[in-house]
């Protein structure tokens, strides 16, 4: 009787991995199906096996069980997939959760009261949908495998794929062109993270009893940054800006010329250039740890990712806090978000600007709309540094030589033009809007946005100073290994420039030498260590080894 049903039978098989081994159509919410298995479906299907084979067919009421369940693993991979792209980081529940009620209610504010209702009702009715498919799915293999339960042919099918299953569990890496990611190991993430949030022990099993940042938060007020003499600081975190652009010759050579006029630019306009090599936690990609372990002074390496986790979901202060206690306006320049970027109270900026903030009309490129040189002079525009007012530290970290590296905006060289309604050159703008990624050679375009980057920031230092500025400049990390090959660092370079020698000579003792190219390969530690040479370099008293 069950041959006639085998036709519903594998229905039922490709409907349940098709919900659960869909991948996300980048950058959107939309989703599409793949070929390939879903490891939670191959285990879940095994155990169904053994249920049937040890207790007999399963019953209506762990049917409806296993469909909830199973929905809520579809769920759970359409946030995974589609979460990065929406805000470029995976799923966070610790932040995203609380952010749902606030998100429906803004969402139905922004729609007439009956089109509310009808989306309220077309979800339930999905939702319904959904869990009725799931539900057919499940019941008819469970008639299967009581058909089949004693045949060595359903045994041959099913131990193998949930070998596979299992080894994409252990991060076997051979199956992830067969095998999805899974879900179960998402929602175990989350609860260890919830777990670590919550729990009186967590914070204080994964991160330092202190920091040098605590240490200078626990001197007298005024007595931490006197040697900046309340000059403003600009801190640029350069997007994957590593280590290789020196290391490797032809790397080197492609971006020496913008280099060398990056250099000169800095020179005629009076400000001078120290640099060293520290090395980065993370490695093509994770921006947030690199960024966080300078203003944290706390090493939140890619291999321990629950630190960085934990951190952000403490009140512990970081070099934001500092500036802060000491007079400062602490000021995020985000351009790059144009979403509600919840994280960002832990941050506690006096002033958050971001991408909509800074009314950009130019044509986008890429997928983060708005280059660099114009987030830069629109920021300078709408909010100047005015005598007077107290001194600022703007926090930038830069975007157009994000992965994966294509739309390389051209260059303004009038500042002023870029923040009018036509910035560029027409014909300029549609060639690099037509430009598209180059997935099997990466490489020479990173250098192309490098050279953008070394562009655009002669120009920012040949700009009339708006009050005396310290800039600090630091690459986050390497690009990815498609780009650098194999056995590449973790270093990345670190530039200060000013104006004041004295300031630039207590940075040489502790390290630096002068120029964009460090002296000495030898990186001087980690990010985390270079929160203490800024606040030494900073700080009062002599400095050095």
């Amino acid at each position: 009787m069950f041959k006639k049903g085998v036709v519903s039978w594998l229905c039922a098989l490709l409907l349940l991995n098709a919900l659960i081994g869909f991948e996300a159509v980048w950058p959107t919410v939309w989703v599409k199906p793949t070929l390939k298995l879903g490891p939670d479906f191959l285990v879940l299907l095994l155990l169904m096996a053994v249920w049937t084979c040890w207790r007999g067919r399963l019953g209506s009421r762990l049917l409806a069980v296993l469909s909830g369940f199973y929905l809520v693993l579809v769920l759970g991979h359409y946030a995974d997939m589609v979460v990065p792209n929406v805000l470029g980081r995976p799923v966070n529940l610790y932040w995203d959760l609380p952010q749902l009620p606030r998100f429906v209610w803004v969402s139905a504010k922004g729609l007439p009261g009956w089109m509310s209702v009808l989306a309220a009702a077309a979800l339930v009715l999905f939702m319904v949908g959904l869990y009725r498919a799931i539900h057919w799915g499940f019941s008819t293999l469970a008639d299967g495998l009581w058909a089949y339960r004693k045949t060595a042919r359903l045994w041959i099918l099913l131990l193998p794929l949930s070998a596979v299953a299992c080894a994409n569990y252990a991060g076997v890496e051979s199956t992830w062109q067969v095998v999805c990611k899974p879900v179960v190991p998402t929602y175990w993430k989350e609860a260890v993270r919830l777990w670590d949030a919550f729990s009186p022990t967590g914070a204080a099993s994964l991160l330092p009893a202190s920091t040098v940042v605590d240490a200078a938060m626990a001197k007298p007020p005024g007595t931490v940054l006197t040697e900046l003499k309340h000059r403003d600081v600009m801190l640029m975190l350069l997007e994957t800006y590593g280590a290789m652009l020196y290391d490797q010759a032809d790397a080197n050579a492609a971006v020496a010329g913008s280099r060398r006029e990056l250099a000169n630019a800095i020179e005629r306009s009076g400000w001078q250039a120290v640099s060293a090599f520290y090395t980065s936690p993370t490695v093509g990609g994770a921006s947030d740890l690199a960024h966080m372990s300078v203003l944290s002074g706390i090493d939140l390496n890619l291999h321990q990712p629950r630190k960085f986790d934990v951190l952000m979901t403490t009140q512990r202060p970081t070099l934001l806090q500092v500036f802060q206690r000491e007079g400062y306006e602490v000021v995020g320049l985000y351009h790059s978000v144009f979403w509600d970027w919840v994280e960002r109270s832990f941050y506690r900026f006096d002033r958050y600007v971001s991408g909509p903030d800074l009314n950009y009309t130019g044509p986008a490129f890429g997928f983060w709309k708005i280059p660099d040189q114009y987030a830069l002079a629109k920021y300078a525009e709408q909010y100047p540094a005015k005598p007077g007012d107290k001194p600022r530290l703007t926090v930038f970290p830069t975007i157009s030589t994000h992965f994966p590296f294509y739309q390389v905006p051209p260059y303004q060289p009038d500042w002023k033009r870029v923040l009018s309604d036509t910035p560029f050159d027409p014909a300029q703008a549609a060639r690099a809007q037509a430009e598209q990624v180059n997935w099997a050679n990466m490489r020479p375009d990173y250098l192309r946005t490098i050279n953008y980057c070394h562009q655009w920031l002669a120009g920012y230092f040949q700009q009339p100073e708006q009050r005396d500025t310290v800039v600090v400049m630091l690459g986050d990390h390497q690009p990815t290994g498609s780009v650098t090959g194999p056995d590449a660092s973790w270093d990345v370079p670190v530039f200060i420039v000013a104006k004041d020698p004295a300031l630039l000579a207590r940075f040489k003792q502790l390290g630096f030498t002068d120029g964009l190219t460090p002296a000495h390969r030898k990186p001087l530690g980690g990010l985390n260590d270079f929160t203490a040479t800024l606040l030494q370099a900073f700080g009062p008293g002599s400095v050095g080894p």
